[in-house]
């Protein structure tokens, strides 16, 4: 994401827009080696990337995700339809998860839901979680907005060389404390889960 520092929030709200997920239908049918889900999966997230050098998702990661029971192993080193979805949630997840929270969450639906023989699918539940995707969008962007506005009318009586800076500073707290709550809203879900 690239943010024109003189038009900061339409660039911000022009890049949330460009963000995507991907689709099942975009999933390969087959099964993949390891090399091609990596390819893959930097192809599709590539928006995702903060810098042009970072990876989506390396070897060593997948395979420290399967030694810790975050991912069925693969059969015949091939990767399924199912073990896409699966890393998929996890690559959204692992930036404000703990592995210990990846487990209690992935685990009880890989469990059930993995390669099932009948009713709902992995991708089934990757459809419905998704299918929210653009409407979420767009409450977020009215969210960003709105603290936005809001960090524009701090800091009104510093000196005007540090204004721009401080009212920046404010908009990024702003924005860091809701990630913040959401993020202790998630971790005590996920405690009661577990109950």
């Amino acid at each position: 994401m690239t943010i024109d520092k003189n038009d900061m929030l339409n660039s911000i709200l022009n890049s949330i827009s460009r963000i995507d997920y991907i689709k099942p239908e975009e999933i390969p049918g087959i099964d993949l080696y390891m090399d091609q889900v990596t390819t893959f999966m930097d192809a599709k997230l590539s928006s995702s990337k903060r810098y042009d050098t970072d990876k989506i998702l390396t070897k060593t990661m997948i395979n420290n995700y399967a030694k810790n029971d975050l991912l069925p192993p693969p059969v015949k080193k091939k990767y399924s339809r199912e073990h896409m979805l699966a890393l998929i949630f996890i690559y959204y997840f692992k930036n404000i998860l703990s592995i210990t929270d990846l487990q209690a969450l992935l685990k009880p639906l890989e469990d059930k839901f993995f390669h099932a023989e009948s009713g709902m699918s992995l991708t089934d539940i990757y459809n419905e979680v998704f299918s929210m995707e653009k409407e979420q969008a767009e409450l977020l962007k009215n969210d960003i907005a709105e603290s936005f506005r809001a960090a524009q009318s701090t800091f009104a009586d510093a000196p005007p060389e540090e204004r721009e800076r401080l009212q920046i500073f404010s908009f990024i707290c702003l924005l860091s404390f809701d990630v913040y709550m959401k993020k202790q809203i998630i971790e005590r879900m996920i405690d009661q889960l577990n109950d």
